[in-house]
């Protein structure tokens, strides 16, 4: 069994056939869907779901760093309302970005940084995204990991240094499909990152790996990742699912 802990299933991608995709990736011996909220327009649709398939699509809640802009204090509120009102299994996706638009920048960090403490009020861990940012997100969670903040890097493409520092400082790294792109670098860096501090993920529908790149990726797909790590460290499958599961389970506290 594995733990999808990283999977986008409210996206309109997937408005046409969302039950086809659940049923498949229960086929495929998925045990639970972690579904990371993005702002205040995707909380409705991701709960739906958790109603739909209670115990297996399980909400976080948090505002995704693109999704940061000038009414950002606007969308915190919601977080915050929502945080008040009912128990998720973390924050997230929050973090930084770097790649896409740096117009707001220090908005992003502000609520980055919110999000960090609220997990600490609420005792909950993080799931962070940092696309070409993985060092001065480091470096900002790091009075908050002193006060017992836990997460996970969610789709981790750093260097080795980079995963070191992470799991010294007691997160997770999300491996997903960019362990199985030919110039991806990862699978090669993975024999060395080991399979301690390591969960799996799709970001579905977005990264689809090989052989869907470039297609709509879904939650089925997470055992063509797992196979490609079983690859790297030269580990059997079910011993990698096995691992990988019981970190997620660690992280979130999943029954």
């Amino acid at each position: 069994m594995l733990i999808e802990t990283h999977a986008h299933l409210y996206s309109k991608d997937f408005d046409e056939d969302v039950n086809q995709v659940i049923l498949r990736a229960k086929e495929a011996g998925i045990e639970k869907i972690l579904m990371p909220n993005i702002d205040s327009q995707s909380i409705e649709p991701m709960l739906g779901l958790e109603t739909a398939y209670p115990n297996f699509c399980l909400p976080m809640i948090g505002l995704h760093p693109c999704s940061v802009t000038s009414n950002y204090e606007d969308e915190l509120a919601r977080v915050s309302f929502w945080l008040k009102k009912r128990k998720f299994i973390a924050i997230g996706e929050i973090g930084t970005d770097l790649y896409w638009d740096k117009t707001f920048w220090p908005e992003q960090q502000k609520a980055f940084l919110q999000q960090c403490q609220w997990a600490l009020d609420y005792d909950l861990p993080i799931a962070i995204h940092s696309r070409a940012s993985i060092a001065e997100t480091i470096d900002l969670i790091r009075p908050y990991v002193v006060k017992g903040l836990k997460g996970v890097f969610h789709c981790f493409s750093g260097s080795i240094a980079q995963a070191a520092e992470i799991k010294n400082l007691g997160f997770y790294l999300g491996i997903g499909g960019v362990l199985t792109f030919k110039n991806g670098g990862l699978n090669e860096l993975m024999a060395e990152i080991g399979i301690d501090h390591v969960i799996v993920e799709t970001d579905s529908p977005y990264l689809a790996p090989k052989p869907f790149r470039g297609k709509r990726n879904e939650p089925a797909y997470l055992t063509h990742i797992v196979r490609e790590l079983s690859l790297c460290l030269d580990m059997n499958i079910s011993e990698i699912s096995q691992i990988t599961s019981q970190h997620a389970k660690t992280l979130f506290r999943l029954k």
